[in-house]
């Protein structure tokens, strides 16, 4: 590459980058506050939460990315266009094919990144999410349990927290256990947490008292402890048996799937529909660079507008990217969407490929403009202050 594509490719893939972090953090952190019970109510630490909600990132990447492509090309273009660049790099020789040439290399960068996150890193993302989730989770005391409230674990055995405090502690613990026929035994606590063991769940009580009722005896035996492990891992699930959804699965994996995978069986359509969206993904940072490229690459003066090329490159990005979901959607019940799917983009790219090689300007019809500057005229008579005498 020259000196002035390294320039024009660096500015767009810096300004990727900048908006690719800013538009991902936003969204982000929408999704990780519906989290944040991770922090409080099971005690998890904030390096936990982080980790957890961090992996949805890739997948947010996967969408964002072929937008923050089509800022970045639009920053760059505007300027290029403001310092008046683009008109001194076409006085110089360079055709709109040849100034392309930068933002397709920065296109396959993008699109190789997609590619990667499609066919691996978002799906790894999504399965550590699911058991990491799933283990923590899993435990009865942290879901079925809530304050406040008498639960039934089983049968003969009722359970009541209180409240929940920062850390996992549970306050005001009380057990009431029948299930031997031969003793019931009631137990009342200040406060406990829960202890993982090597696959066992155990409820460690702490300031408490234990009261036994034998069968054929008339007064209780009434114990009181300072600490009270209460066996729990009948209750308890370690989340090890895991079902992968569709978006869980690797690109492999929906290439060819189990012919006796429960979830295929059921929704075939939705594999089909999830395998498209990975092959589609690479292409659309392409669709959308080049359609930037056809409304803002064509060399402008300074007099001419470009808030119109502006509005309809983001217009028609938009319309490429929502037909597209409803293609993706519609693929889960007629394979026919997909073709649609991959002749939109494609009629896309061809579109705005011509557009760049007649080196057409994008502007508003003339008759369009001329309306326009009537209707400023009506409004500037309109709001005209009378002349005073």
């Amino acid at each position: 590459m020259g000196s002035i594509d390294k320039y024009i490719f660096r500015t767009t893939l810096a300004s990727f980058v900048v908006v690719l972090i800013s538009l991902t953090g936003v969204i982000w952190i929408t999704q990780a506050l519906r989290g944040i019970d991770l922090m409080t109510s099971q005690g998890q630490t904030i390096l936990t939460f982080l980790g957890i909600t961090s992996l949805i990132i890739p997948s947010l990447v996967l969408i964002i990315a072929p937008i923050a492509l089509m800022i970045a090309v639009s920053h760059t273009l505007n300027k290029l266009a403001t310092d008046s660049e683009i008109i001194v790099m076409n006085a110089a020789g360079f055709s709109p094919v040849r100034l392309f040439r930068p933002f397709f290399y920065a296109t396959c960068v993008v699109a190789l990144m997609v590619a990667f996150i499609a066919a691996y890193l978002a799906p790894e993302g999504m399965r550590r999410l699911k058991q990491w989730n799933a283990e923590i989770t899993a435990d009865v005391l942290a879901n079925i349990l809530q304050p406040g409230r008498f639960t039934q674990l089983d049968q003969n055995l009722t359970i009541r927290v209180r409240e929940r405090q920062p850390g996992g502690v549970l306050v005001g613990l009380f057990i009431d256990d029948r299930r031997d026929p031969k003793e019931r035994v009631s137990i009342i606590a200040d406060h406990g947490t829960v202890l993982q063991n090597e696959g066992s769940s155990f409820l460690i009580m702490e300031d408490g008292n234990l009261e036994r009722f034998e069968a054929g005896k008339r007064d209780p035996a009434l114990v009181a402890f300072r600490r009270y492990a209460f066996d729990m891992s009948k209750f308890s699930n370690q989340g090890h048996d895991v079902t992968l959804g569709i978006r869980e699965r690797y690109l492999s994996e929906l290439i060819w799937p189990a012919p006796a995978d429960p979830v295929y069986v059921q929704l075939p359509g939705q594999f089909r529909a999830e395998l498209h969206d990975r092959f589609l993904a690479p292409i659309y940072p392409f669709a959308f660079a080049i359609l930037t490229f056809a409304f803002l690459g064509a060399p402008r003066t300074t007099r001419q507008s470009r808030n119109f090329s502006i509005t309809s490159s983001i217009l028609a990005v938009f319309t490429v990217r929502m037909a597209g979901f409803v293609c993706s959607v519609m693929t889960a019940t007629s394979p026919l969407a997909a073709l649609v799917q991959y002749l939109l983009l494609a009629a896309t790219i061809a579109v705005s490929l011509w557009i760049v090689i007649r080196s057409i300007v994008v502007e508003p019809p003339a008759r369009l403009m001329e309306a326009a500057e009537r209707s400023n005229a009506r409004f500037r008579r309109l709001f005209r202050r009378p002349a005073t005498a």
